[in-house]
């Protein structure tokens, strides 16, 4: 059953249990849910342009498109190659080009900003406020609809096309300044237009007729009753492109399914990602695909199938001809914890570190703001020492770390402890007190906030099973999993999939899609962490369903991290880029910077942070992050040359270290400062333990798999393999490595071979 299944059979929407005249409380298990915020907090923004049939849904935030959901005058929509933009004169539709603007920090930014548009209007009426009308996976239908006059575009990712359509009188078609435009001369229904920098072609149905009657305007006379068109981007001025565009421009997306398969006994992911057309005349119905890189490269599936290229700020996207394709990605695996070190001086000095860090615990695990995210933060924070503690034999300060982070979680599962989580149904969102970053304001960050304590959640449950059920704690953990990881499409509570895009194969972290450059996400790697954590929940609950979708989650953002954030395969990232990897990667845009401060280590660092077991996949290209790392000295010299310097100087020192430990564990060792800065997720224990067990097991070896979903492979450059998986059911069982090893594995626990 799913979480949304799931809560509504705990009666989500049940009694109530009333604590103010303004903030009543739900009870749900041993926790309780706010059902509106408590006097002086902030609400939730309503979603206000959409049409009556998305009304009565949930609001569709934290997408490439929800720009349009939450404002009046919409930003640009990054469809990709299209921009699109509604305006209160009509559609504005786009091809961006490549700008690349430098910056104080001396490094350049690249940018496919929304440029030069061409206006699609209707004639016989001024266009309405433009509402979101459908979504699908990976497509959304628009609503400029004025009175009783119909006026609608649908666009999706990867598509060349803007379909519009208008239910009576005439089209306008408007070129930008200096455009030419011409009649194509094979085919009247054509218009053709180049901008310089870019080339177009408009498709108007049959027996319709184009008529020039300004310079830079085109009318189009629809014939009787086929109120339709489409505007392209074509890759490039070559005949055989615009032949290609041609034939799929009536064959009209209108809808966009994702969906995925995970096998364990292949440790393999198949994601199938199809399209619904509808043909408005002629017999082609199938659809032009543009592939992203991650969809097209190394992809065996569609070699010998790809056509022409569009240059976009996500590299080359590549036209496909069909309604379908698939992609097989690798599922690697991670354990919840690793062993115990043996080395005796390190595990001397380990002991040393606990005792230090289980004193200050307490004052660890809210040491820096007060709200969901620094909560979430520093529960598995303690929870990842706690996990040293108890592999090291410590059970003393095992169970009193354990007892300190349940009493905490707990007291905001209930809104007694400061902090509480509020449902609000009409929006289909838990906001969570007190805000942070924009959390409530703007609906921003809610897998990497969720994700933290999810991760919390289940590494508590794999202590205790019991703390985990719908009686006790487990109901209000499967409200924050629902919240971020919807997967019913209709009739559901929460939005599909909030945060994830399942065709850019990453996750957006604003949530109302404010800014000309579109949506964004900065830290990549939090939001893995949020995916690790529904890997790990789902399988200590048996939820199946759950397990799978966090794979999903899970290596189709790794393979979008190593394309679009580290370009590990150079296919993405423009020769003038001056650094090595993207810190901030928006709809138009990608740039080396942070929100907060633009010190080369915190930008390099928040991709990487927190570093936890499930952190391994950033050690398929060992390589890359050498190469990574020896980037901080030239961006510090920088830095420093513009007067400024880190504080502490050392700052993510301990997170650098772990990092270079996945490559070189002796390195890492050797970089690593026992009193050095650390950051404020991670602990001085924790450090040590990492970069001791990858000296003594190897570094992560992704060559071979296992038919289990908790498992890890290190190889040590002598050859020899440490086997390790985790079971977190009430029976034994035989794990079998894809390499022939076999490793039985008692209930709760991890083995090792």
């Amino acid at each position: 059953m799913n979480p949304v299944a799931r809560i509504c059979l705990l009666g989500i929407f049940g009694s109530l249990l009333y604590t103010s005249a303004q903030a009543q409380a739900i009870k749900l298990g041993s926790g309780a849910y706010y059902q509106s915020p408590k006097t002086g907090d902030r609400a939730v923004p309503p979603a206000l342009f959409r049409s009556a049939a998305l009304e009565a849904t949930p609001a569709q935030n934290s997408q490439w498109y929800s720009s349009v959901v939450y404002n009046a005058k919409p930003e640009a929509i990054f469809v990709q190659p299209l921009t699109i933009k509604p305006t209160e004169l009509g559609l504005e539709v786009s091809l961006p080009v490549k700008e690349v603007r430098a910056t104080e920090r001396l490094d350049v930014e690249i940018r496919y900003p929304h440029h030069l548009p061409l206006l699609v209007a209707p004639t016989a009426f001024k266009p309405g406020p433009s509402k979101l009308a459908k979504r699908g996976d990976w497509s959304v239908g628009i609503s400029m609809d004025q009175g009783a006059d119909r006026m609608g575009v649908s666009v999706a990712h990867g598509v060349p096309y803007a379909y519009v359509q208008i239910s009576r009188g005439n089209a306008l078609l408007r070129t930008p300044v200096g455009a030419t435009a011409r009649l194509d001369a094979n085919d009247p229904r054509v218009l053709l237009v180049d901008s310089g920098a870019a080339h177009y072609a408009v498709f108007g149905p049959t027996a319709s007729e184009w008529k020039q009657t300004k310079p830079s305007d085109w009318v189009l006379q629809l014939a009787e009753g086929k109120g339709y068109l489409s505007v392209a981007a074509l890759p490039d001025a070559k005949p055989e492109s615009l032949a290609m565009i041609a034939r799929h421009a009536y064959a009209f997306i209108t809808d966009t399914r994702v969906d995925w398969k995970f096998d364990p006994d292949t440790s393999t992911v198949a994601t199938q990602l199809t399209v619904t057309t509808q043909s408005m005349e002629g017999p082609n119905a199938d659809a032009l695909l543009g592939l992203y890189p991650h969809q097209w490269f190394h992809n065996p599936g569609v070699e010998g199938r790809l056509g022409p290229a569009y240059d976009t700020v996500r590299g080359k996207i590549r036209l496909l001809e069909g309604n379908s394709f698939s992609i097989e990605t690798k599922y690697t695996g991670f354990v919840p914890f690793w062993p115990a070190i043996t080395e005796p001086e390190r595990k001397s000095q380990l002991q040393e570190l606990i005792k230090v860090d289980q004193r200050n615990a307490r004052r660890m695990m809210l040491e820096e703001g007060k709200g969901p995210y620094w909560q979430g933060k520093g529960l598995q924070r303690i929870l990842k020492l706690m996990d040293v503690a108890e592999q090291q034999g410590d059970a003393d300060a095992r169970e009193k770390l354990l007892e300190l982070v349940k009493k905490r979680t707990e007291s905001w599962l209930t809104g007694e402890g400061g902090g509480y989580f509020h449902l609000n149904t009409q929006q289909g969102t838990v906001a969570s007190y007190p805000e942070e970053f924009f959390t409530v304001e703007q609906l921003n960050d809610h897998h990497f906030t969720y994700g933290y304590w999810i991760r919390a959640a289940a590494d508590i449950a794999l202590r205790d099973p019991q703390w985990a059920t719908k009686e006790q704690w487990g109901g209000m953990v499967d409200l924050l999993v629902a919240d971020i990881a919807t997967t019913q499409r209709d009739h559901a509570p929460f939005p599909f999939l909030r945060n994830f895009d399942p065709y850019e194969g990453h996750s957006w972290a604003s949530g109302i899609g404010m800014g000309e450059l579109g949506n964004n996400q900065e830290s990549s790697s939090e939001a893995v962490n949020a995916w690790a954590g529904l890997i790990l929940w789902g399988e200590i609950k048996g939820d199946k369903a759950l397990r799978d979708l966090g794979i999903y989650l899970y290596t189709t953002e790794i393979e979008a991290i190593d394309h679009y954030w580290f370009d590990v395969h150079a296919q993405v990232l423009a020769p003038e880029y001056k650094n090595l990897e993207v810190s901030q990667l928006f709809g138009g845009m990608y740039a080396h910077n942070t929100w907060w401060i633009d010190d080369p280590r915190q930008i390099k660092g928040i991709n990487l942070l927190p570093i936890t077991t499930a952190s391994t996949y950033l050690a398929r290209h060992p390589s890359f992050i050498k190469k990574n790392l020896a980037s901080l000295v030239p961006e510090t010299a920088i830095y420093n040359k513009r007067g400024f310097y880190a504080k502490p100087i050392d700052i993510w020192q301990d997170i650098f270290a772990q990092y270079m430990g996945l490559a070189d564990p002796e390195l890492g060792l050797a970089q690593w400062n026992r009193w050095g800065s650390f950051e404020l997720g991670d602990t001085r224990t924790h450090a040590l333990h990492w970069l001791q067990s990858l000296k003594e097991m190897g570094t992560p070896d992704f060559s071979v798999t296992a038919n289990t979903t908790l498992f890890a492979v290190f190889k040590k450059p002598d050859g020899k393999r440490t086997y390790l998986a985790y079971n977190t059911g009430k029976e034994a069982i035989n794990v079998k490595f894809s390499d022939g090893t076999r490793l039985v594995v008692a209930p709760h626990a991890l083995g090792r071979q």
